[in-house]
């Protein structure tokens, strides 16, 4: 499936971004281990959680998907069935990673795989902390889907520094952790976006924070909940900055989920001279949610710093295509983990906007951006990546002529309309 872009004068309107995608995971993954019947309003319909959603039903746990809520009978943590033939994941690695610490815990072996793009996505990351604690894993080459995990119900509990900011590793470690008698405790070297925190306390967990350092007490026992799953700040970046690029534009995204953790977009566009409007409206199981409008403008070049990067990694494609129209030059360092994406993302964003014009430098860990330069419709390519593909027909509103974005059946793992609500606003 391919996209043809054509250029815009403005946009206008109101959007309700799609549901957060790291939140509608650890919210079905959470109320599968729970002991009793938990509600999950206003999930993301897209298939990475769908291979969530399809990994707990494979395994003993009655999910109701007959309305627009999931209904999930929890089995509580050790009640979960050997599959009957390994669990496919598909693009979703944080179906992975943090279905392995659940796993870590059962007293089941479980295969998994997924697509060629997430079998070349690295998990000695998750193994390393896991064979410590006393599970056995068997993956290729030690670090590459497929894998099999023997899961035991002896855990131990063990004391992880992590090299990399990874949210995905920490809510590995904390979920196999909850299953060990005693405290594991996880030390990030920056911090990471914490919604497995926040979700676990409110399901009663015993889980501290302590700057960097988050311990958890096991063996717990977790409680059902009701969650309405805000809008996804990640899906809503392609708005914000398309809105700031375009001239005479004003759009409001309502329902937005504004963790801290994850809100480093916000200010990377302030930074930039974006005009952005903050209303908080709700706390939602411990995750405020706003309503954000924002104005065109006239961007000055930034520098981002791996300071940031936790707070707005899935972001960089986006904020890359911001800096081309930034008067000046923009520095973004500390994104290598960007290389082991869905796709290259340093590389493939770079090669595909140089294409339409852009002025960009790759470097090993980053990028250094010359603006502003005009874009031009070209041919390009999403490389399977879903924020490059939407990354792409942002850059062909603002480019002179007919822009087409090869390939952009990906986008379904995240942003399943993606395409239809940027038209809407054009309207």
């Amino acid at each position: 499936m391919d996209w043809i872009i054509r250029p815009v004068n403005k946009l206008h309107g109101i959007i309700l971004p799609p549901a957060d995608k790291s939140i509608t995971h650890r919210a079905i993954m959470f109320s599968s281990i729970a002991e009793g019947e938990s509600q999950v309003d206003n999930y993301l319909r897209a298939d990475d959680c769908m291979r969530t959603l399809n990994a707990f039903t494979a395994m003993g746990v009655s999910i109701d998907t007959s309305a627009t809520r999931l209904k999930i009978k929890g089995v509580g943590l050790g009640g979960l069935k050997s599959p009957a033939g390994a669990i496919d994941a598909g693009n979703s690695g944080t179906t992975v990673r943090l279905l392995c610490g659940i796993l870590a815990g059962q007293d089941i072996a479980v295969r998994l795989s997924g697509d060629a793009s997430l079998s070349r996505r690295p998990m000695q990351r998750i193994i390393e902390p896991l064979v410590k604690m006393g599970v056995r894993i068997q993956a290729r080459d030690n670090n590459f889907l497929p894998l099999e995990i023997h899961g035991t119900p002896k855990l131990r509990p063990i004391l992880y520094t992590s090299p990399i900011p990874s949210a995905q590793v920490k809510s590995c470690v904390l979920l196999a952790g909850m299953q060990a008698k005693g405290s594991t405790c996880f030390q990030e070297p920056v911090k990471s976006r914490d919604h497995t925190e926040r979700m676990l306390q409110a399901q009663g967990a015993d889980i501290t924070v302590t700057r960097l350092l988050v311990t958890i007490k096991g063996p717990a026992r977790l409680k059902p909940f009701s969650i309405k799953v805000p809008g996804d700040i990640s899906s809503a970046a392609f708005f914000l900055v398309a809105a700031t690029l375009l001239p005479d534009s004003k759009i409001t995204l309502c329902n937005v989920g504004i963790n801290p953790t994850r809100d480093g977009i916000l200010e990377a566009l302030r930074n930039m001279g974006a005009k952005i409007t903050v209303t908080v409206t709700a706390v939602v199981s411990g995750e405020p949610v706003a309503d954000i409008t924002v104005e065109s403008a006239r961007l000055k070049s930034g520098e981002i710093k791996a300071g940031i990067m936790p707070r707005l990694i899935d972001e960089i494609p986006i904020l890359a295509l911001a800096a081309t129209q930034a008067e000046g030059t923009t520095v973004i360092s500390g994104a290598g983990e960007l290389r082991v994406k869905e796709s290259d993302r340093l590389k493939t964003i770079s090669e595909e906007l140089k294409k339409m014009g852009a002025h960009i430098q790759e470097k090993e860990d980053g990028l250094v951006i010359d603006g502003p330069t005009p874009l031009t419709g070209r041919d390009v390519e999403s490389h399977g990546d879903h924020r490059v593909a939407m990354t792409l027909a942002v850059a062909g509103l603002i480019a002179a002529g007919n822009t087409r974005v090869n390939n952009t059946a990906c986008v379904e793992t995240s942003f399943p309309g993606f395409l239809a609500e940027l038209q809407n606003l054009s309207r």
